[in-house]
């Protein structure tokens, strides 16, 4: 379908992926892809998927090898499948490929989970200056991230 905009959907497992699995209405008009975490949460999920390595804060060292790795990789499938829009609901898994989508210049949507009620995660936080729309399913969120758009909840 040439001309039409495709879309990449990331998330970490758990309430982000289920989060952004609601979003199939616009998944059924757009062609699309998904990046998740290689879980087992994840990996009977039968939609066109990137299964990727996650990775966790709390041992440091760790963390920085994992971010690397799975930053090299979301690198990889963003040259393969040039999307022209990146979607995610969050968390950290999320980073690497909103900030490559940041830096070519497409479009980015970030939607503040839905259990985020008074304040931003970290991601959020760190990802709300490189995003073209930053959506949040509370209103109370509005103050905390100036220029958001209250979108309501997702399911």
């Amino acid at each position: 379908m040439k001309g039409e905009k495709k879309i990449c959907f990331i998330a970490s497992s758990g309430g982000h992926f289920e989060q952004i699995r609601q979003l199939k209405e616009v998944a059924e008009k757009y062609p699309h892809y998904y990046i998740v975490p290689k879980n087992a949460s994840t990996a009977a999920f039968r939609e066109k998927k990137y299964l990727v390595g996650d990775f966790y804060r709390k041992k440091r060292v760790q963390f920085f090898f994992r971010f690397i790795g799975t930053a090299i990789q979301q690198l990889f499938i963003f040259f393969k499948e040039r999307p022209d829009v990146v979607i995610t609901t969050g968390a950290g898994v999320a980073i690497p490929t909103c900030l490559y989508a940041h830096f070519f210049r497409k479009k980015v949507i970030y939607i503040e989970s839905f259990a985020r009620m008074k304040s931003l995660n970290q991601t959020a936080k760190l990802l709300h200056r490189y995003t073209d729309l930053f959506i949040v399913q509370w209103e109370e969120l509005l103050k905390l991230a100036p220029g958001s758009v209250y979108g309501g909840w997702i399911y």
